[in-house]
């Protein structure tokens, strides 16, 4: 049997916690599995004392990550800090240029700092893996990575954060408001104290940009996502899908277009009969289309300890099963040196249907209106509701549009052509309705 893999794990929070209770409860089937025994032989964390229902006293304690990263009594650093500059990044920098192989959950991290660590892995000839950085359990990585070996990619979309779920979820099934749900899932500890970062939808395009890379061969961009998050998402919102035979999700989409790849993240009505229509909760869900395979639907748990523990896990049960002289793949499916400059398609030019909610001054004329903003631009409507307000105020209508395909400038164009008019009472509502199986 091949030397024992030794791991340094850096960060004892909750999924670092439920790694090292994995790895050791799960210490004779791991070694059975992968040929040779994997063991914790050094840690970090910022408090030793603090009790995390594992024992980790019969191990190397190191109070910087930095040194535990250089340490050469270790094979794998497997970086559970999080964050995207400071501690983490100096970490997995310094691992990867001692010549440790690194298992990260960070997508933050890789987002933003990816390409460069990526280059640093491969030419020191080690492995850079963080299948947790996306969906969490869902091996959704590996499967673009390397399972889908000749097929061209031609959209990725899913759900890719539970947070923005369970609300959209709650919403729906109780009929309760976006901030008394955003409430609960704080107090049950789904949401953060301060939850901008998932809400408005920071942490799907995090994700998204890592997927797209991977997709397209192209550089990680994260910056050029197209981002709307669920804060204004409404009870009308949610009730005029439902009718109309929708459900709405945040989701993220990467496509291949014509004119470069599109990233987009935003709250979006799927039809009822989808299959992610049906992906309820704190559950992930990814969808892959390709030309050879055709749709490829991944779902399963996207966040929490054990299920971010199941994937690193995984990663580290990779390593452990390569051998000395194995050449390893690239990080992000392509040469990091061959990936290619990032073509962002413009989202205005994004082809689709579109739902739009106005609320309107209850007068002659306002309606008329509407309509003819909608023929100036071109969009043809598949149906059109007028409706008391919600509010139950006379003096004001709730009309629902809904268009075939158009484009996004058209729809922009129309609404703010309907705004100068005068005729709205507050803010237009426009959410895309999205092809999905």
């Amino acid at each position: 049997m091949a030397e024992a893999l030794r791991v340094g794990i850096a960060g004892l929070g909750t999924v670092g916690a439920s790694v090292a209770r994995v790895l050791k409860s799960k210490s004779e089937e791991l070694t059975r599995q992968c040929g040779r025994e994997i063991v914790i032989t050094a840690v970090s964390a910022r408090d030793r004392s603090r009790d995390r229902g594992v024992d980790v006293s019969g191990v190397e304690w190191f109070d910087d990550p930095v040194a535990l990263a250089q340490n050469a009594d270790i094979d794998i650093f497997v970086e559970l800090i999080g964050g995207d500059e400071g501690a983490a990044r100096a970490c997995v920098r310094a691992a990867l240029e001692a010549g440790r192989h690194v298992v990260t959950a960070n997508k933050a991290l890789l987002a933003k700092h990816g390409l460069a660590l990526a280059e640093i892995a491969e030419k020191k000839g080690v492995l850079l893996n963080y299948e947790a950085a996306v969906a969490g359990g869902i091996p959704v990585i590996k499967t673009l990575r390397e399972s889908l070996a000749g097929n061209t990619v031609t959209r990725v979309f899913g759900i890719l954060n539970g947070t923005c779920n369970y609300i959209l979820t709650r919403m729906e099934a109780e009929g309760i408001s976006f901030e008394e749900c955003l409430k609960d899932a704080q107090r049950l500890g789904y949401a953060e104290a301060d939850p901008t970062f998932d809400i408005e939808g920071h942490d799907t395009a995090h994700k998204l940009a890592i997927l797209t890379s991977l997709a397209f061969g192209t550089k990680i961009a994260a910056g050029d996502i197209y981002m709307e998050g669920i804060s204004n998402i409404s009870q009308a919102d949610i009730r005029a899908a439902e009718e109309l035979g929708y459900r709405i999700k945040l989701l993220g989409v990467a496509q291949r277009t014509d004119s470069g790849i599109e990233q987009r993240v935003h709250p979006t009505m799927v039809p009822t009969a989808s299959v992610i229509a049906q992906v309820h909760g704190v559950t992930n869900a990814v969808a892959i289309e390709t030309d050879i395979l055709g749709e490829l639907l991944l779902s399963g748990p996207g966040a929490g300890g054990n299920a971010t523990a199941s994937a690193v896990v995984g990663d580290i049960a990779d390593i452990a099963k390569s051998r000395p002289g194995f050449q390893h793949g690239p990080v992000f499916g392509r040469p990091a040196k061959e990936l290619r400059p990032y073509k962002k398609a413009q989202i205005r030019s994004h082809a689709g249907g579109y739902f739009i909610r106005l609320t309107v001054h209850d007068r002659i004329g306002a309606f008329a209106a509407i309509a003819r903003r909608m023929a100036d631009n071109d969009i043809s409507l598949e149906s059109i509701v007028q409706r008391a307000d919600a509010s139950n105020d006379a003096s004001q209508k709730t009309v629902i549009l809904v268009t075939h395909e158009t484009t996004e400038s058209a729809v922009r164009k129309a609404v703010d052509g309907v705004t100068k008019d005068g005729h709205l009472v507050d803010k237009p509502q426009v959410i895309r309705i999205e092809r999905a199986e």
